[in-house]
């Protein structure tokens, strides 16, 4: 069995979901590594559709394991609610089957408290389009070395010293700065009780759990894409987490030379939601067109995602940063009725054609796409099960894909559901 890390190559919302759900017929333990409720993933078996936002995307296959790694930020607020609809569900999310990382990082309600008012308070270009679910104020305790890990819900008296503690900063920011109501340590405490004593029997050592599943094949699940790094990303306008396939290891505990594969999601097309640079953005009618067909509202808010052409640029730098051994590439059916597509080859910037993104903050949205032009298809190919049942036209645009990049698709998605999917 392979052990097999997943990653998004682009800014997010490439369908990961549904090839985490794919490829874990292949393995005996799932692992998300990082990110928190922000990322949302969406899968569709038998037409029936799923959005999971922490639990990992393998708990709809009921001999696997799920664990969360010690890279996740948890709000367990959130995580109750989601065990709950999975249950109602039918799903069996029992501590036999999910677990979290002592080590992984929690989301009280005074983060989300002051992500809400930061982006209130900030003006025009400067917003960020965070989602306001307390994710960057979390993991800034975290590297502050004053946050509240999932091992902390057992001590009943150390969750009220933490709490008490972080109140005295935090009430500052969101009365001092902020203007909002102060917030009350008991209050937090009261709430948070019930959720911990339901949390404790899933607590546990996901590295040893790692290590005891590897010989069985451990899918590793990002969150987020590549070019949301908080370092590789184009900063300003990223998450507050490492989403390369690197962090695969830190954020589970476990050895990067457990690696096997590693699989990079990419979309046909380019989306993104929120603020940020997005050089090959369509405003005009075949991004309406793009938006429509691929229904593209982010799972997590609901905004509607932008949309834009292929940009390989994008795709380069994250082949550079993430080394994936192959690509699935996901709604290529969306693609269909458009009769002549374009895809960004390079950058034009400060007067030079570059290959890859500048370094320099903002410096994407400075760029120029250089474009290619190719034919596109009418044909609906959502009911292709063979590559060779694909329209030449398609087959040329992917085959264009793995020149440039020089990485083989071997997964090729045709529709949302699980079983419309071409293995190579």
């Amino acid at each position: 069995m392979a052990n097999i890390v997943v990653m998004g190559a682009q800014w997010g919302d490439e369908g990961k979901g549904k090839i985490v759900d794919l490829l874990t017929t292949e393995v005996g333990a799932i692992v998300r590594f990082q990110g928190g409720n922000n990322a949302g993933h969406t899968l569709v078996v038998g037409g029936k559709q799923t959005i999971l936002h922490l639990i990992p995307s393998g708990i709809l296959h009921a001999d696997k394991k799920c664990l969360i790694g010690n890279g996740v930020v948890l709000d367990p607020f959130v995580f109750c609610q989601e065990m709950d609809k999975l249950a109602a569900s039918g799903i069996d999310v029992s501590p036999s089957r999910l677990m979290i990382s002592n080590k992984a990082q929690l989301i009280m309600p005074y983060h989300r408290a002051i992500d809400a008012a930061r982006e209130q308070y900030k003006s025009g270009s400067d917003k960020i389009g965070t989602t306001g679910r307390g994710i960057g104020p979390c993991y800034e305790d975290k590297v502050a070395r004053v946050g509240i890990r999932a091992a902390d819900l057992a001590d009943d008296a150390l969750l009220a010293r933490k709490i008490q503690k972080a109140l005295v900063e935090k009430n500052a920011l969101l009365h001092g700065l902020y203007g909002q109501e102060p917030l009350s340590a008991g209050k937090i405490l009261d709430e948070l009780l019930p959720v911990a004593r339901r949390l404790v029997p899933y607590l546990g050592d996901v590295s040893t759990a790692i290590q005891d599943c590897a010989a069985r094949g451990i899918l590793f699940e990002g969150a987020q894409g590549t070019h949301l790094d908080i370092d590789h990303g184009t900063y300003p306008f990223v998450t507050s987490s490492n989403t390369v396939a690197g962090n695969a290891s830190a954020g589970s505990g476990c050895s990067p030379r457990l690696f096997d594969r590693i699989v990079a999601i990419v979309k046909a097309y380019t989306t993104r939601v929120g603020a940020g640079p997005f050089p090959t953005e369509l405003e005009d009618g075949a991004g309406a067109y793009l938006q429509e067909k691929g229904a593209e509202f982010g799972a997590t808010t609901g905004r509607k995602r932008r949309c834009g052409w292929l940009d390989l640029v994008v795709l380069r730098e994250s082949q550079r940063l993430n080394g994936p051994t192959e690509i699935a590439l996901t709604k290529l059916d969306v693609l269909g009725g458009l009769e002549e597509l374009k895809i960004c080859v390079g950058y034009r910037y400060k007067g030079a054609e570059m290959p890859y993104p500048p370094q320099h903050e903002n410096g994407m949205a400075e760029v120029e796409p250089v474009y290619e032009t190719m034919p596109g298809w009418t044909e609906d190919i959502s009911g292709c099960r063979a590559y060779g049942q694909l329209p030449q036209a398609t087959r040329d645009y992917i085959a264009r894909i793995e020149e440039v990049l020089g990485i083989p698709v071997s997964i090729v998605s045709v529709g949302p559901d699980r079983d419309q999917t071409i293995l190579r």
